[in-house]
């Protein structure tokens, strides 16, 4: 019981993150110029996560068919973000021009609910494993999610939607993530999958979503930070884990 209420609670503060990311797009006078930094230090943070923490748990709990399945996880997440979504980048939108269409923010959405679906999976099933990865892949994970809701909110918005419609959309993606812990709750016995699915979407998101964004600023500010991310996670490991 322990681990599902914590599970609960922890995808709940996930989802809440995401609300707030939308509310920062919605409520123009909030301050947006550190959301950068968020996304360069999950970037890193994620990246050692799925890399040290989750894939070595994956092939404990399943053997060499668990690198099948980080692989399954990853192209998943490749597939939608390439066919139902269109070309996005995690921040403000600001070319309102390519997103005319309102079923384009809707597709967006689409795209990132399914990643916010495997967050919630990812940290339940890190829970069912054991307390320690539980709560690294939840940091991990809480670390890009107030950037995943203000960029939907800024899709949703540059696509010709309303500001409600816009901060629903961040819900939208707060509710999946509590879907994904409530279902690999409801089959924690199938952790085997679940795990080495979600290390594959995790990464995915820290390499191809997150350090695409960080390439984009001049300068080495964000590439350090990057670095700090992973930093902090070795620390954390070394400090807090009882190997």
């Amino acid at each position: 019981m322990h681990v599902i209420l914590l599970s609960v609670l922890l995808g709940l503060s996930a989802a809440f993150a995401n609300v707030f990311g939308g509310a920062i797009i919605v409520q123009k006078h909030w301050e947006r110029r550190y959301l950068k930094y968020f996304v360069a230090l999950g970037a890193g943070f994620m990246l050692a996560t799925a890399i040290v923490e989750i894939f070595p748990q994956s092939i404990a709990l399943r053997g060499k068919r668990a690198a099948f399945l980080v692989l399954l996880g990853y192209l998943i997440i490749h597939f939608f973000e390439h066919t139902v979504t269109p070309h996005f980048h995690f921040g403000e939108e600001t070319h309102s021009a390519e997103f005319m269409h309102s079923h384009t923010g809707y597709s967006v959405l689409i795209g990132l609910l399914i990643h916010t679906f495997f967050d919630g999976i990812a940290i339940a099933s890190g829970f069912i494993v054991s307390d320690w990865l539980g709560w690294i892949i939840f940091f991990a994970i809480f670390l890009h999610k107030i950037p995943e809701g203000f960029t939907v909110a800024s899709v949703m918005l540059a696509s010709g939607q309303s500001r409600r419609t816009a901060w629903g959309a961040s819900g939208l993606l707060g509710m999946a993530t509590l879907a994904g812990v409530l279902i690999m709750v409801l089959f924690r016995h199938e952790v085997g999958f679940g795990l080495p699915l979600s290390a594959g979407v995790t990464i995915y998101v820290a390499a191809s979503d997150l350090m695409p964004e960080v390439n984009r600023e001049p300068g080495v500010k964000m590439a350090l930070v990057v670095f700090l991310g992973v930093g902090v996670m070795f620390l954390l490991d070394r400090l807090v884990h009882v190997h």
